[in-house]
């Protein structure tokens, strides 16, 4: 019962916060500077008749609220307007290219989680100079941004050894796969490094924590410990660093998705900027920020599942 009235009030907080940030980011275009109508306008004739077609089509003339409850009402209906570069809906442009976006993310997240939580497990177990080896590497991955990665990757393993697509989505879902392969591993090569840190430091701070000695002292296996004991109490913290991993991943996208011309929504978002094709990025950058708090609810609703210690309405900082 305590669970479920703390998901009905983290629900209803994610829609109060949801509604601001809408307002924020259709207001911003209008506290850009210049004309509104000038930037639907650029590169093309501004002639009164042009103008006034322009303020129609968009309610430019009718007060701001009323713009702003309009276009939140066709948000709600699931119209996100038209774009101006592409003259096609955006939701149109969204269903086309989100899903790409989302399985990239989805590649990237599981080889972060595989391949970041298995460093941070041996560095924290085995110590020594395997743990030496794992730090210096974690501390190149972190120190190495994305797009730097995504060039070095694209570079050796896509330009001189051939093994891998240098650019676009892939046709079907396995040439989608290995088209994203790489793009994946850009995209994780830093969050690998974060998660990997993070998991063995929580993980020695649990190996010498009281109730693993005793278990210890019990004669339970070594393995057992480690499993139950040590990770298990980890798994909070490690949570916790994978929902500001899931976030991270959405916003690193948009570097990723331009570097190998990929054509999801990371590359719309930044070419929709260039061009300012205002709609296309006020929808874009509503569901980045949609996605945002939902990876946040969900930290929340999951933290006192995997770890009794946590009260419920305690709240993440992964977002």
């Amino acid at each position: 019962m305590n669970f479920m009235r703390f998901a009905v009030r983290r629900l209803v907080e994610m829609a109060a916060t949801l509604l601001g940030a809408s307002f924020a980011v259709f207001a911003a275009v209008y506290l850009a500077p210049g004309n509104p109508a000038s930037f639907l306008l650029s590169g093309r004739s501004a002639s009164p008749e042009s103008l006034a077609a322009v303020k129609a089509q968009y309610h430019l003339d009718d007060p701001f609220l009323v713009r702003y409850a309009r276009w939140l009402g066709d948000i709600v209906q699931g119209d996100f307007g038209r774009s101006i570069t592409y003259r096609t809906d955006v939701s149109r442009l969204l269903a086309d290219r989100l899903p790409t976006t989302l399985l990239l993310v989805g590649m990237a997240l599981v080889v972060v989680a595989v391949v970041g939580l298995a460093l941070g497990w041996i560095a924290a177990v085995r110590g020594g100079g395997t743990d030496a080896t794992i730090l210096v590497g974690t501390t190149l991955a972190v120190g190495t941004p994305s797009f730097v990665a995504a060039v070095l990757l694209q570079g050796l393993f896509a330009v001189e050894l051939g093994w891998f697509p240098s650019s676009g989505a892939g046709d079907g879902f396995g040439d989608r796969l290995w088209h994203l392969t790489l793009p994946a591993i850009a995209l994780a090569l830093y969050l690998i490094g974060m998660l990997a840190r993070v998991t063995r430091s929580t993980m020695l701070e649990a190996l010498d924590s009281e109730h693993v000695t005793v278990a210890r002292s019990r004669g339970v296996p070594e393995r057992h410990v480690i499993r139950r004991h040590v990770f298990r109490n980890s798994l909070g913290t490690v949570l916790t660093t994978g929902g500001l991993i899931v976030s991270t991943l959405l916003i690193c996208t948009i570097l990723v998705e331009t570097a190998f011309s990929i054509g999801g929504v990371g590359q719309l978002l930044e070419l929709s900027t260039t061009t300012k094709d205002f709609p296309t990025v006020q929808a874009v950058s509503l569901i980045i920020v949609a996605l945002f708090m939902t990876v946040n609810l969900i930290v929340d609703l999951l933290l006192p599942l995997v770890d009794p210690r946590i009260a419920l309405g305690t709240r993440s900082t992964s977002v």
